[in-house]
């Protein structure tokens, strides 16, 4: 088991920037990361993942505007967003999993932050 908590969501305005962060309890090194969003009315989305070796995904909405990294020694994963937009406006968790390509995830979720966008 491991616990996962999610931080750095908030109020910003179209076009602004955020950096969430994902501390997990226990080492993550040997793990996949990812960032999933979950929008009002919406389905869950994986938006981006990382690979123990450090090879990036993203779903194509978000792709040029948010970096997925990660931090093992720290065993936290981070989502820088920039050019931030109103559909971006969601629930936002991380999760682990194991391969790669695809990765199976497990079923750890946190409280996930809250991304709101808007003017």
């Amino acid at each position: 088991q491991v616990q996962l908590v999610e931080s750095g969501g908030g109020l910003v305005q179209p076009g602004g920037s955020l950096r969430l962060s994902c501390a997990a309890s226990r080492s993550i090194s040997a793990y996949a990361m990812g960032w999933y969003r979950q929008a009002p009315g919406k389905q869950r989305e994986l938006v981006a993942s990382v690979s123990s070796g450090r090879s990036t995904n993203y779903v194509n909405s978000v792709k040029g505007r948010f970096t997925i990294s990660r931090d093992n020694a720290k065993n936290t994963v981070y989502l820088q967003m920039n050019s931030l937009k109103s559909e971006d406006t969601a629930v936002y968790y991380c999760n682990l999993g194991t391969g790669w390509g695809p990765v199976k995830w497990k079923d750890y979720w946190g409280q996930g932050t809250q991304v709101t966008v808007s003017s």
